[in-house]
């Protein structure tokens, strides 16, 4: 029977973390979108953005017998309509050598038990219309939202937009 663990990604300046692992895991992610070439992150980014103060994101790890073999990164949103912070799922991967544990399964429910401590009223993500584990998630008792649309502005376009801010007197 494989061990499995899900652990709280560490990140760190200095001393052991899993900056690099959670990269790996992400350019893996990439791999299996047909991307391969999109991610322009890096260790340094990972460490600035998910430490200090007030991090970016946060990211758990699922270990298959020890070794790193999927994750989650994730990040808080808020809800005006329902008056409580929610938890966007910005990213959920597992290496397909690992698949068939319940690796997925198990950081959705380590995710959702995050979200009922920190009395989160949604969790949200997108899947990409393709993807195969939409049913997945349907399993889970997620739905799928059909009347939101996405919509993202690129740094191109936040550039563009951004240049139409005018300072206040």
């Amino acid at each position: 029977m494989p061990t499995v663990l899900i652990r709280n990604a560490r990140l760190a300046e200095s001393g052991p973390d899993d900056a690099q692992t959670l990269l790996d895991l992400v350019k893996g992610l990439a791999l299996y979108e047909h991307e391969p070439d999109a991610v322009k992150a890096t260790v340094a980014d990972l460490r600035r953005h998910g430490t200090g103060e007030r991090p970016r994101f946060e990211a758990i790890i699922a270990e298959l017998d020890g070794k790193p073999a999927g994750f989650a990164l994730f990040f808080h949103n808020y809800s005006t309509w329902t008056g409580r912070p929610g938890i966007y799922l910005e990213d959920l991967f597992v290496h397909e050598w690992a698949r068939g544990h319940g690796l997925g399964r198990r950081l959705m429910a380590r995710l959702a038990r995050i979200a009922q401590d920190r009395d989160c009223g949604r969790l949200d993500l997108w899947v990409l219309h393709w993807n195969k584990t939409r049913a997945f998630y349907h399993r889970l008792g997620l739905a799928h939202m059909k009347e939101w649309l996405p919509y993202r502005a690129d740094r191109a376009g936040i550039d563009r937009l951004a240049a139409d801010d005018v300072a206040e007197n």
